[in-house]
Formats: structure tokens, C-alpha cells, sequence
């Protein structure tokens, strides 16, 4: 978890993201594409000042339910979608297969871009991270394993895509202490909440 100087620099899409963002929308259809305030950006990732975006991967199982993951530090019970950092001029498109094997030891194929959503410091602010979720069909049913140990992944669960309404609920009610090592996990909960109900709503 990075818990050293966080940056309050703006970091604005660049030209290429923004064409890759259209291509990807031409073939993957147009996302939700929302702007969200936060109040608070001390935390990992929006803070780092080495991440400004992430892929979030929607892993459709064979049974319709989707990937859910925790690591070994969150709060309990904190389950998401898992998400993966851009590296500095990686396209999207590539980052979010890799991250996807990655995070998952599976090699899904995409087929919805879901949501493209970007976080301002405050209501007013610079833009400081972004995040593009897209649905991954997986048609193999294999067992699911992170193949990079850094990611600390502790288990995965399946649930159906309604349950992320609920999920986003979870997350948003996570306390502050909620874990030792980070004192604002309440505020890493809310900024995870947006995403779970935007592709809720993109896929319901």
C-alpha cells in the first residue's frame, strides 16, 4: 500500500488515452462516462503519485456472476471488482489484458467498454485519476488464481451482477480504522463505491 507523499497535481487524460478511449468505444460500444468529486484523495491509488488510471476488470463467469476479489490487508469483507494500474504509456486496451491474467490467471476476452469515470480533488477541482471498466467474457470456467504474489489477493468470490448495487453499499459504509495501515479507509471506500454502481448500472 503506498503510503508515502500524496500528490494533489492534476493529471488530466492525455491526447493518446483519449484516442484509444474512442477507438475503444467504436468497438466495444460507448461507455458511461461520468465525473466524480471526491473529498478526500490521501489513499491509495488516487494519491500515488506514481498511478493516474486503472483498468477494472467485470469477469463474466460461464454461470452469468461476476469476479469479485480481496486482499489480505482490506477490511473484512471489503470485496470488489479488481482493478489494475496503466503503466506510463501503456494503452488501455493492453493494461487491462494484462492486469486481467495478472490478477486472475485467466485470459477472458473483452466485449463491453462499461465506464470511463474521472475523479476530481473536491466539486470543483483538477482531475486526478481515472478509471476504465470494461466486461470480460470468460467461457472457460477455470480456477481462479492471481499469478502476481505482490497483489496480495486473498480470495475470490462469484456474485450476480444485481448483487453490485450491494456491494457498492458495503463499501461505502466501510469505517475509517477499518484496517490497520491506512487512516482513511472510509474515504477508499466511497471512491471504490462509484465504480460498482456505474457498471451496475451499465450492465442492468
Amino acid at each position: 500500500v503506498h503510503t508515502g507523499p500524496f500528490s494533489r497535481v492534476a493529471r488530466p487524460l492525455t491526447s493518446p488515452m483519449r484516442a484509444e478511449m474512442d477507438r475503444l468505444a467504436g468497438r466495444f460500444g460507448a461507455p458511461i462516462v461520468r465525473d466524480v468529486p471526491l473529498d478526500d484523495i490521501a489513499f491509495d491509488p488516487v494519491g500515488n503519485p506514481s498511478r493516474f488510471a486503472e483498468v477494472c476488470m467485470v469477469v463474466r463467469r460461464p454461470s452469468g456472476t461476476v469476479l469479485l476479489s480481496i486482499k489480505t490487508f482490506y477490511p473484512r469483507g471489503a470485496y470488489r471488482l479488481p482493478t489494475g494500474g496503466i503503466d506510463k504509456n501503456e494503452p488501455i486496451l493492453e493494461a487491462l489484458l494484462r492486469e486481467t491474467l495478472e490478477e486472475t490467471g485467466l485470459a477472458p476476452e473483452p466485449r463491453r467498454f462499461l465506464a470511463a469515470l474521472t475523479y476530481r480533488d473536491g466539486p470543483s477541482g483538477p482531475p486526478v485519476f481515472h478509471t476504465f471498466a470494461f466486461l470480460l467474457e470468460d467461457r472457460t470456467g477455470a480456477a481462479v488464481r492471481s499469478l502476481d504474489e505482490h497483489e496480495q489477493i486473498e480470495s475470490y468470490i462469484e456474485v450476480p451482477v444485481a448483487e453490485l448495487a450491494h456491494v457498492a453499499d458495503r463499501l461505502d459504509r466501510i469505517p475509517a480504522d477499518g484496517a490497520p495501515g491506512i487512516p482513511n479507509w472510509d474515504a477508499w471506500g466511497r471512491f471504490r463505491a462509484h465504480a460498482h454502481r456505474t457498471v451496475h448500472e451499465a450492465l442492468t
